[in-house]
């Protein structure tokens, strides 16, 4: 198996063990949340593609299978099902165990300290492909679902996202080169402003906003629906 194929493994396994646990019964949500990580994971699939085209992030081929999805390596295509579901996981088990929690004022600060940074990069890198996309979409998100919408659910989210920080530093490090002689992904530095945490493009926090955000909006949108059927 390829190097990112084990990254894309390690992450998938304790989520899906889990899955199974009595109290969170994530299994059952399995309706809800593939339609959600399907319709996004679409989307991120032709940004990814158009990118890699453009040569404004790629793959290191010898960490790699060798199997390929136009220009993208299976292992990519496997990382936009594993990671969201990963993090629907991590809300779902925050609803299960601490059901009462509602992490309102917390939300409210990380929405606007992750806003401003946001800004600051898109004033710096304004014009970097990669700089302007993801900040672009990951403020616009933020807004629209936090101070304009003000969904109920997202303040779980937020925490749930602080806490995927976590993971995210271990296998974000691991494709961007953090345990390997060259990174598994590697970025243009045409198109990044070069602030990294150790080796991860500071960019890449508000790309996996862009991600996880509509899929879980999308499975509380597809949970509620069901709920109100009954």
């Amino acid at each position: 198996m390829s190097l990112y194929g084990w990254v894309i493994l390690c992450t998938i396994l304790g989520p899906f063990a889990l899955s199974f646990d009595k109290k969170v019964a994530f299994f059952r949500q399995i309706r809800f949340v593939l339609p959600a990580i399907l319709l996004v994971g679409i989307c991120f699939l032709l940004w990814d593609d158009f990118f890699t085209r453009r040569e404004i992030w790629g793959f290191t081929p010898k960490y790699l299978a060798g199997i390929y999805l136009s220009k993208l390596p299976l292992e990519e295509v496997l990382f936009f099902l594993v990671v969201p579901y990963a993090c629907v996981f991590i809300y779902a088990c925050l609803g299960a165990y601490f059901p009462k929690l509602n992490p309102t004022v917390f939300s409210r600060v990380f929405s606007y300290a992750f806003c401003a940074f946001g800004i600051v990069l898109l004033v710096i890198g304004f014009g970097n492909w990669y700089t302007t996309s993801a900040c672009t979409l990951g403020i616009l998100l933020v807004l629209v679902f936090d101070f304009w919408k003000k969904a109920r659910w997202y303040p779980r989210f937020a925490l749930t996202y602080t806490i995927a920080i976590v993971p995210f530093l271990i296998v974000n490090g691991i494709l961007t080169g953090a345990v390997t002689p060259d990174p598994i992904v590697w970025y243009s530095e045409n198109h990044i402003v070069g602030w990294r945490i150790v080796t991860i493009p500071v960019e890449d926090l508000y790309y996996n906003m862009g991600m996880l955000l509509p899929v879980v909006a999308l499975y509380a949108y597809f949970s509620r629906r069901s709920s109100q059927a009954v």
